[in-house]
């Protein structure tokens, strides 16, 4: 192929209709014309602590600090479910003051050029999450026998679209209820209703699903194909994604899970639906192999990203990025070195696929946190400005994951 049948063009998926948005092509992701590799983190804090007035400066100086290391993609939940401080205190009635908070959060991210994948809701109960949705539904006279009814009940499965066409997509001004009328405003704090802002990269169905009364994975593929169609047709500029933990249900694959445990999902199954653009992966060996050397545990999560990647690559034909790893100061024996040479490893595991073969973008440290929020802290945190030699290590993985990517070029 010679040089003049070349053309650098813009290649965006069929969800991206600017080059604004992140879109994919194929394994890859592609944004204003460039491959889009990338480092992340973690910030599930983010519209919570926007809502203080006594903290809200946190939200910038982190992504403040965030950028002067090249960190690109920020993850954070989009969502908190009833109980005190709750975004939707009740079935489509919310706290505008949390909806204001969220805008603050994306308008800063837009700032310092961060992209944001926002997550709808939590499976576990923290924020509410699948319980809460359950017992709304039980409240209204609906017979559910246990959390995982949330995946298949009509009225629950009600009640996540609303949330998500009304709350977190469409985004009104105004707390409403589902049977008034209203018209989606013109523009949020930064100008532009979610579904059209690209500061935000994708929307994440729900944060690391499972299953207990149906280990196959077909519940949850169901439940997937069904709010994947719809946020796609509500928002189709956006990318999505499911926001697993990379779990196989396969007779051939459930060998690699932790323990080979089922946990209701199944990665390949379940990310080769087509409303999906993305996959996701997530590795907490200290939890998953409690008491096993740190040795086998690193073992485990090198052949965890490699058997996801190579999944990836070659049966889903999609991107991957290893949305949540960390390291914890609750693990015994902890120390700053010792955090620094797992993220050094899991860093070089990245980087490393990444340049043989793309399809892994980047991955997502859980979770950068500010000084100040100590209340926010579970052991993973890493606070840029205290932490300066894991700083260091996460501005080489971002400089080394950017300069791997390349303007896309198409045979003409």
């Amino acid at each position: 192929m010679s040089i003049l049948g070349l053309l650098f063009v813009l290649m965006i998926s069929s969800s991206s209709s600017d080059g604004e948005f992140v879109g994919r092509r194929g394994t890859e992701f592609v944004w204003n014309g460039s491959e889009f590799l990338f480092n992340g983190f973690n910030a599930y804090w983010m519209m919570q602590v926007a809502e203080e007035a006594s903290q809200k400066h946190i939200v910038p100086a982190v992504f403040l600090e965030a950028s002067r290391v090249a960190l690109g993609v920020c993850r954070i939940w989009a969502f908190s479910d009833g109980g005190d401080r709750a975004l939707q205190k009740s079935p489509g009635v919310y706290d505008e003051r949390f909806f204001q908070a969220l805008d603050f959060v994306v308008a800063e991210a837009g700032k310092h050029n961060m992209k944001l994948i926002m997550s709808l809701i939590n499976n576990y109960v923290t924020f509410g999450g699948r319980h809460q949705y359950v017992e709304w539904a039980r409240s209204g006279g609906a017979s559910l026998a246990s959390d995982d009814d949330f995946y298949t009940h009509p009225l629950v499965k009600g009640y996540y679209k609303n949330n998500a066409k009304y709350a977190a997509l469409e985004s009104p001004i105004q707390s409403y209820h589902p049977t008034w009328d209203y018209t989606i405003p013109s523009s949020r704090l930064n100008g532009v209703a979610y579904k059209d802002d690209p500061t935000i990269m994708a929307w994440e169905l729900i944060n690391e699903p499972r299953c207990e009364v149906d280990t196959s994975g077909q519940t949850i593929g169901r439940w997937i194909q069904e709010m994947g169609s719809y946020v796609k047709s509500i928002d189709n500029k956006h990318l999505v994604t499911v926001g697993m933990e990379g779990f196989y249900s396969t007779p051939d694959r459930v060998q690699y899970n932790p323990k080979s445990l089922k946990y209701g999902t199944d990665f390949i199954n379940n990310n080769l639906i087509p409303y999906v653009d993305f996959a996701t992966i997530h590795a907490y060996p200290a939890i998953w192999l409690a008491g096993e050397s740190e040795k086998t545990q690193m073992e485990f999560l090198k052949r965890w990203l490699t058997i996801h990647w190579t999944d990836s690559k070659s049966i889903l034909k999609k991107p991957l990025v290893f949305g949540e790893f960390g390291k914890s100061s609750k693990d015994p024996g902890f120390s700053i070195k010792q955090r620094d040479a797992f993220m050094t490893e899991v860093y070089a595991s990245i980087y490393n696929l990444a340049k043989s073969g793309r399809t892994i973008a980047g991955g997502l440290v859980w979770q950068i946190g500010g000084e100040g929020m100590d209340s926010y802290f579970d052991g993973y945190e890493v606070v840029l400005t205290l932490n300066p030699s894991t700083r260091e290590i996460i501005r080489n993985q971002s400089n080394n994951m950017i300069s791997l990517g390349q303007p896309y070029i198409k045979e003409i």
